[in-house]
């Protein structure tokens, strides 16, 4: 046999000697590589179902639901998109912000196992991150809660209203939320609502071109005020003089000239104002409770000014959440101004009153809002302690 067959021969006989040691290493790497591309493929997933409970989520704390409902939302759209919800599963935190706020959401799982285990002692944990934001876009005067009321938000007779840089919101789903009718005149940047918008010629917008429907509801922006609690015993109420903030039994019945030194005034039963009555202080919040509401005479006088600081910044009146129904009627003489919100989230707010606050500083939020009075309302109200009502929320992902 000659040397150069001999040769190679034993060429022949490395490569397969190589081959047979480097087969293992080719064929774990090759493993290895589908391992963790499959990793790869789950953190996508995980980061999809991330990004998809976030924007759920900042859409549910838009409307203003509880964090319950908001945990609950999120859990249930990343059950929807394959994941199982364990302890450390996913973490939900929400932060308010300055007419907005945003949703975090962080998700949790262990990648699966096979040829790494041979090799890799330790769990591999995935963890993917998205975060959704919403900001408002406009800003209301006036904010029907009731969720499925036929004329929510209601201008009629012969009123005359003019919203200086802000809109109407009602959050009602019925096909006439807002409704313009008869000779009333609505002037305002947009007119929006969860449902419908009827409206006469009357009903002009500056920033919209038509009526903006089927819109999201927005939370109540006083939902977390605390009520007031009563303290002190029962004071009586003269027929002039000064009153002091404190609880008030019997109503609160203004039947000569009051005025009012600044803090709560409990109000159980009805605030009423007499015809001949005149009512006047700054720095007041009257809170009505025990199926009490608010009864002014067209010919009183009311000059009402809310706290500019404090637990009730910017509201004037406060109904108890816990008095279902029954409507508050605001009257006055021309030149009566009520500075502040009256909020009446589960009441109807009648406004026939032809005055507002101070420079058009008045804010309504109620159940149902009836407007027949004439007034210019502003919203730019933060010298009085009032902050605006936030609409339009654009939700995105931001992270």
């Amino acid at each position: 046999m000659s040397t150069r067959k001999v040769f190679s021969q034993d060429t022949r006989g490395n490569v397969a000697v190589l081959f047979a040691l480097g087969l293992p290493l080719v064929i774990g790497g090759s493993a290895l590589g589908i391992e963790t591309t499959s990793w790869y493929f789950k953190y996508q997933a995980m980061q999809s179902a991330a990004d998809a409970a976030a924007y759920a989520a900042a859409i549910e704390d838009r409307s203003g639901s509880s964090e319950e409902e908001i945990q609950t939302v999120a859990n249930l759209t990343v059950t929807d998109n394959g994941f199982e919800i364990g302890p450390g599963t996913i973490q939900v935190t929400r932060t308010a912000q300055n007419g907005g706020g945003q949703v975090e959401v962080i998700l949790r799982d262990e990648a699966p196992r096979y040829f790494s285990a041979f090799f890799l002692k330790n769990e591999v944990r995935l963890s993917s991150r998205a975060v959704a934001t919403y900001n408002s876009a406009a800003s209301a005067c006036l904010l029907a809660l009731d969720p499925t009321a036929s004329a929510a938000a209601q201008f009629s007779g012969s009123s005359i209203l003019t919203l200086d840089g802000c809109s109407v919101m009602s959050n009602s789903v019925a096909a006439d939320a807002v409704n313009v009718q008869g000779s009333a005149k609505l002037s305002t940047d947009c007119v929006i609502a969860a449902g419908g918008v009827t409206a006469t010629s009357g009903l002009t917008m500056s920033e919209c071109d038509a009526p903006m429907t089927e819109q999201s509801p927005v939370a109540d922006p006083y939902k977390n005020v605390p009520a007031p609690t009563p303290s002190g015993s029962c004071k009586p109420v003269p027929t002039n003089g000064t009153l002091n903030p404190g609880r008030y039994c019997s109503g609160l019945t203004a039947k000569g000239n009051l005025t009012l030194n600044p803090g709560v005034y409990y109000v159980e039963g009805d605030f009423t104002v007499n015809a001949t009555a005149s009512v006047t202080g700054s720095g007041v919040t009257i809170y009505t409770t025990n199926d009490g509401h608010v009864k002014m005479n067209g010919s009183a006088h009311v000059d009402l000014t809310a706290p500019a600081s404090g637990d009730y910044s910017g509201i004037l009146f406060f109904g108890d959440r816990n008095t279902v129904g029954g409507n508050n009627k605001f009257l006055g003489d021309a030149s009566s101004q009520m500075t502040g919100a009256i909020y009446y989230a589960s009441q109807e707010v009648d406004y026939q009153g032809n005055f507002s606050g101070q420079n058009g500083c008045t804010q309504v939020v109620a159940r149902i809002i009836q407007w027949t009075g004439n007034a210019t309302v502003g919203v730019d109200c933060s010298a009085f302690g009032m902050t605006a009502i936030p609409l339009l929320n654009l939700v995105r992902l931001t992270a």
